[in-house]
């Protein structure tokens, strides 16, 4: 990927500038809303990747979807990638700061994965099974898949905890595969 390692640096140099002027949270807010946006709009993705279309016309549509919602150091990365003709990059920036300013924080994330959607009681049950495996607490992302049943699969760095109904029947069924089980007639 062509974009990684300037985005990364891009990242870095926003991530310098927020934390000396104490807005590095907010900053991280501001681009997870951009990433997010992003993300739910294809159209403003086409635009943003489009060759045709002038880096000073996307900085207008950033400007006015983004408006007084993001600080002044956002702004400053739409005219910055606007001014290098890398408006391109913005999602992939976004994101590039979201994963370092976590490491700079220390934080981590913790993905689950259930067959609906968690409610807060759940969540603080698993975010007690994360601090029990990783010995901190971690920010939780919830992916829905009826697939697994019921239960959860909790994936924290290259922690992996499975406690889906799937998991435990397919464990049964190798149980049962295993022990050649012949009934006694």
């Amino acid at each position: 990927m062509k974009e990684a390692r300037p985005a990364l640096r891009y990242a870095k140099a926003i991530l310098n500038l927020a934390k000396e002027q104490g807005s590095d949270e907010e900053v991280n807010n501001n681009m997870k809303d951009i990433v997010a946006t992003i993300a739910e709009s294809d159209d403003l993705d086409a635009m943003l990747k489009s060759p045709v279309i002038k880096a000073a016309d996307k900085k207008k549509v950033l400007d006015a979807l983004f408006g007084d919602k993001v600080n002044n150091i956002s702004k400053g990365l739409f005219n910055l990638l606007a001014e290098n003709k890398r408006m391109l990059m913005l999602e992939s920036v976004a994101k590039k700061y979201s994963i370092i300013y976590d490491y700079y924080k220390k934080m981590q994330v913790a993905t689950v994965t259930t067959a609906v959607e968690l409610t807060s009681e759940l969540e603080a049950k698993i975010q007690e099974k994360i601090v029990e495996i990783t010995g901190n607490s971690a920010a939780i992302e919830n992916i829905v898949n009826p697939d697994i049943l019921g239960g959860f699969i909790l994936r924290v760095g290259d922690v992996q905890y499975d406690a889906s109904i799937s998991n435990q029947l397919n464990e049964l069924r190798r149980e049962f595969d295993d022990s050649h089980y012949i009934p006694k007639i």
